[in-house]
């Protein structure tokens, strides 16, 4: 990937927790590590597995230092953050900044592949990773939790945005959180055609015309939190995407790859 200037700033501080798939920025399904453990700050290690959609590339195996803030303004969740705009029983606005870590390098592509697929491999440009700006809502009661975002790339990578919603219902175990959810998200036509679809200087060199255009991906997932010893927490999620068959169409995706697992493991202290 080639990020810009500002991009490769901020994506450095997000890869604390350089997750494959981005969590939302609202208040998580099973409240923060933070939050969990009583304290401001949290600090910890992880490490994300992911399946990978691209073909040829290896499963995404990613170690990374875990941080996280809750302030009564302000809030940073490993790959995102943002600042509360209205706070209020059972309900919160945020704004968002948040890493899309969907980015892969020409060379992790497989050459035999993508040769299989049609596609030279040198003939690609790489998919950057972007910085996401958004607006997020947050509704809480006794039915669970729903979320809403709508986020844009502000860093020129793909210049598309999604817009997502996601239904959470938390349930207490002991001390132990656990939290199954059900979201679906749109990419927009700039977002799908850049992460899936060929792009123009690439077609100007012969790589086949492929653009999926605007697509929705449903995902299930679940959270968990679980403290113990006092300030400390583990932290865990295990999430599927299904992919609609316009992008599993796609040359550069693996073949006969229907959707992407992806799982997180991680240990925090509150502080």
């Amino acid at each position: 990937m080639k990020p810009t200037i500002l991009s490769t700033i901020l994506l450095a501080a997000a890869c604390g927790s350089a997750a494959a798939q981005q969590p939302s920025a609202t208040t998580g399904s099973t409240g923060t590590a933070a939050q969990t453990q009583g304290s401001p700050w949290a600090l910890g290690v992880g490490a994300a597995v992911s399946s990978s959609v691209y073909a040829g590339e290896d499963t995404r195996i990613t170690p990374f230092p875990l941080v996280s803030y809750e302030g009564e303004r302000f809030f940073w969740r490993g790959i995102s953050g943002g600042a509360r705009l209205v706070k209020r029983p059972g309900f919160t606005l945020d704004a968002t900044l948040s890493a899309r870590m969907d980015g892969v390098d020409r060379d992790d592509f497989g050459e035999a592949e993508l040769r299989a697929r049609g596609v030279n491999r040198a003939l690609l440009e790489d998919r950057d990773n972007a910085l996401d700006l958004g607006l997020a809502a947050g509704w809480r009661g006794a039915a669970g939790s729903l979320e809403i975002e709508v986020k844009g790339d502000v860093t020129g990578a793909s210049k598309g945005y999604e817009a997502g919603v996601k239904y959470a219902y938390p349930m207490q175990w002991g001390r132990t959180r656990v939290a199954p959810s059900v979201s679906v998200s749109h990419l927009s036509k700039k977002l799908a055609n850049y992460y899936y679809g060929t792009l123009p200087e690439e077609m100007a060199r012969g790589v086949r015309d492929y653009r999926p255009g605007s697509a929705v991906v449903p995902r299930i997932g679940v959270d968990l939190v679980h403290p113990f010893a006092g300030r400390w927490a583990f932290i865990a999620n295990v999430s599927y995407r299904k992919l609609p068959g316009k992008l599993k169409d796609s040359p550069l995706v693996e073949k006969d790859t229907d959707g992407v697992t992806s799982a997180f493991f991680g240990v925090s202290r509150g502080f």
